[in-house]
């Protein structure tokens, strides 16, 4: 069991750590904000910054989740910083706000995003999932809906699943604003999960 304080702190110092020293350096200097599910963390698509575990990885760097935000990036040699102009939700740390980085919350976080990345791929093989730095979620879209993974947010402290149709639909499977939701414990493994994603398919199918 984790408890909902201990995770919510480690999840906001990944997001922040994902949008200002992954996302933004590299949107500064390649034009994209997208990230992807590594081994045992997550990383740049067009660049060689990575969370390793508890770990920011460089050539030549492995520097731990520590200290702060401004202290990370000076390690890994970028300038840290969201993205600018491009969307208006950014993570709840600052560059000068002190990192907690819970080791057990950790592993639980980034092997949910490891799973959602495996289930993703098994229900969509022809569209790459992409863990996006604003609201740190990883999905894909497919037919006008939406399909992912989150490890948590401000209405929503624990990871789940989701599933969000571009336009509303009704029914017993809708069970959130948006869509859909199941939580990480309701879906044990990435079968599940795609098993989940490929139920929600059929649920937001257009009734001809």
């Amino acid at each position: 069991e984790m408890d909902d304080d201990t995770l919510v702190a480690t999840r906001r110092s990944l997001h922040a750590v994902a949008e200002a020293v992954l996302a933004g350096p590299q949107y500064r200097q390649h034009g994209t904000i997208r990230l992807r599910v590594t081994p045992g963390g997550f990383g740049q698509v067009a660049g060689s910054l990575w969370v390793d575990g508890r770990h920011l990885v460089a050539d030549g760097v492995r520097a731990p989740l520590v200290g702060t935000i401004a202290d990370l990036a000076a390690a890994a040699g970028v300038e840290p910083g969201a993205p600018e102009g491009l969307y208006h939700d950014h993570a709840e740390l600052g560059l000068t706000d002190e990192l907690t980085v819970d080791p057990a919350a950790a592993d639980l976080l980034l092997s949910w995003f490891a799973q959602g990345d495996r289930a993703l791929r098994a229900f969509a093989p022809e569209v790459v999932p992409v863990l996006w730095p604003e609201h740190f979620d990883l999905g894909i879209q497919r037919d006008e809906v939406n399909f992912g993974v989150s490890p948590g947010d401000a209405a929503h402290p624990r990871p789940y699943a989701y599933i969000g149709p571009w336009t509303p639909r009704t029914g017993p499977f809708w069970n959130a604003p948006f869509g859909a939701l199941r939580y990480a414990e309701e879906l044990p493994d990435a079968h599940a999960l795609a098993a989940f994603f490929t139920e929600g398919r059929i649920a937001a199918a257009p009734v001809s």
